[in-house]
């Protein structure tokens, strides 16, 4: 026989759900592996500030072949090599942010075995070398870069936090679905039981006359519904508490019961509060900042584009000899001096035109930021707004359950000694079911009105203070 399942009930309240979808939910994960995405290519462009010491080599190298050989009276013949080379060389280079240009510190060895009739070694050596790469007039990415991403990296941040936040008021909308389903699953239940009662008194009432044939099949009739809503009811718990309970990571075998939140907060949200929050945590401001940054750079690499200079320099020691050690004595100087030059003569206004492209396109990058900060301060007024009213809708709805349900309780027994006929009855309960669904579905509102307003300032209004996060500590998890 198969071993029965443990089920395990669980209470839930509204922030323990939060609390466990930003945890375990696959949207808490995937805003989790974005941001270590984002984290890393900022430590990427952090490390690119930084000397980078690297050694290479060929080791060994080996040539037995003819090779082509010009020779004083300009002819050519070919000559035979045959050869065992090593070859290794350590460098230390640093980007310079504030040129553009690069700079390394290098040191090599050349080892060189002669395989003919005449075998000999020869070494030749760079104890120390200096060389400098420096663009003129063209565009310093590295000052660029320096400018973007961090502001980048802030976005990825803030990017972060919004995206927990979406977890929340997804979590909110899955638990208050599941409350809903459960609530009105009691109420067919308590519509049933009440209904099984009625029906009951009305058989009594009927065997000494005082109720119609057709009166009482009309309570039948109500009792055969009451019955049909409690099964619809309980699949639509079954159907809503495995869509929370898959969001939330949770076991099959675990049953949420949900708990309905307390009363509402008293809180009234101010426009320009809300806004200034908004402008100083929400990614989007440095989205804007981003984007007309990179709109300037586009603009900057096609001007520098227009022509090109570059600066090579080399300075340093070298030596060579049959020994290593004496590779290293005797040393001469070694130096390059370089200067690249490219400058387009006749291009028919390809690169001017490349130029109006980026500034036209930078143009377009303006006029839609300037856009959307105008749809950005619009939807948070909106959505203060909503919140405001929503706390008096709330504070109403509450009101009209608590008369509603009274209203029933009395119909029920006015029903019962006569003095009102079943369809009032059956309109007291419409009432009293569609107040207590209000109820639910205006308490939702509130508190999906108050997270979307936290996602889109990152600021806890309830507590006063801001929605931060130990990124260093989220990206070791």
């Amino acid at each position: 026989m198969r071993p029965q399942e443990h089920v395990h009930r669980l209470k839930l309240t509204l922030k323990e759900a939060i609390q466990l979808g930003q945890l375990q939910s696959v949207d808490a994960a995937v805003a989790l592996n974005e941001l270590k995405t984002a984290y890393w290519e900022y430590r990427t462009h952090r490390a690119d500030q930084l000397p980078e010491v690297t050694f290479s080599g060929s080791l060994p190298n080996y040539y037995k072949r003819y090779n082509k050989y010009l020779k004083e009276d300009g002819s050519y013949s070919f000559i035979r090599s045959h050869s065992l080379g090593l070859k290794g060389e350590l460098a230390i280079t640093q980007n310079i942010a504030l040129t553009g240009g690069q700079i390394a510190l290098n040191s090599s060895l050349d080892f060189t075995r002669q395989l003919s009739d005449n075998i000999y070694n020869e070494y030749m050596s760079v104890p120390i070398g200096l060389t400098w790469t420096q663009p003129i007039f063209g565009t310093n990415h590295h000052k660029w870069e320096h400018k973007i991403e961090p502001i980048k990296y802030k976005e990825a941040q803030a990017a972060y936090i919004e995206n927990v936040e979406d977890v929340t008021l997804k979590t909110i909308s899955y638990f208050f679905n599941l409350l809903l389903a459960r609530e009105n699953l009691t109420i067919a239940n308590q519509n049933l039981e009440n209904a099984d009662k009625i029906y009951a008194i009305a058989v009594a009432k009927k065997e000494i006359g005082h109720l119609s044939e057709s009166e009482r099949m009309r309570l039948k009739q109500s009792v055969l519904q009451a019955k049909g809503r409690v099964t619809e009811a309980q699949a639509n718990v079954n159907a809503n508490m495995f869509q929370l309970r898959a969001f939330l990571g949770l076991s099959e075998q675990d049953i949420i019961d949900p708990i309905l939140p307390e009363l509402a907060p008293n809180l009234r949200m101010h426009y320009q509060e809300v806004l200034k929050k908004a402008q100083e945590n929400n990614s989007f401001a440095q989205n804007i900042l981003r984007r007309q940054l990179e709109a300037d750079y586009e603009v900057a690499t096609a001007k520098g584009n227009q022509r090109s200079i570059n600066l090579f320099a080399s300075i340093g020691y070298t030596g060579k000899d049959k020994k290593m050690a004496d590779a290293y004595q005797a040393l001469r100087d070694n130096q390059v001096l370089e200067v690249g030059v490219s400058i387009p003569l006749i291009d028919w206004g390809k690169r001017k035109g490349k130029v109006k492209v980026a500034e036209s396109n930078r143009d377009v990058v303006l006029s839609r930021t300037r856009q959307e900060q105008i749809k950005f301060n619009q939807d948070i007024f909106l959505l203060v707004e909503n919140f405001n009213n929503q706390a008096m809708q709330l504070e109403i709805a509450a009101e009209v359950d608590e008369l509603a349900e009274k209203r029933y309780q009395t119909s029920i027994e006015t029903y019962l000694i006569g003095k009102i006929s079943i369809l009032d009855l059956n309109d007291a309960q419409t009432s009293k079911d569609n107040a207590r669904q209000k109820h639910i579905q205006e308490l939702y509102m509130f508190w999906n009105y108050y997270y979307n307003i936290r996602s889109i300032t990152l600021y806890d209004f309830l507590n006063n203070r801001t929605l931060d996060a130990d990124f260093e500590e989220i990206i070791r998890k």
